[in-house]
């Protein structure tokens, strides 16, 4: 799972610094491979930092983290995998 093609939504591509694109994507590469099609990230700010809630239903997963950031973005996003591509978009996109 989440090992076809890649895909970003517009909405991603204008809201979303790329390095948060590959950390998110990296974040999925981490987990065991029992793995969630869906995979829910929810961007906040605290403070001065970026924090990440990544967290899954199926397993149950939940991890958060805090990343130095200039301009930190409060966003809700998904990882989805269909079975024939991956796709990053924001959750008003979906």
């Amino acid at each position: 799972m989440f090992n076809s093609n890649r895909y970003l939504t517009c909405g991603i591509d204008s809201k979303i610094p790329l390095d948060l694109q590959l950390f998110m994507w990296e974040c999925v590469d981490q987990l065991p491979p029992e793995r969630d099609y869906l995979q829910v990230f929810d961007l906040e700010q605290v403070g001065t930092m970026q924090s990440i809630t990544h967290r899954s239903e199926e397993p149950e997963y939940r991890k958060v983290y805090l990343l130095p950031s200039e301009k930190p973005i409060t966003e809700k996003l998904y990882i989805i995998d269909d079975g024939d591509h991956c796709t990053i978009l924001l959750a008003s996109e979906y």
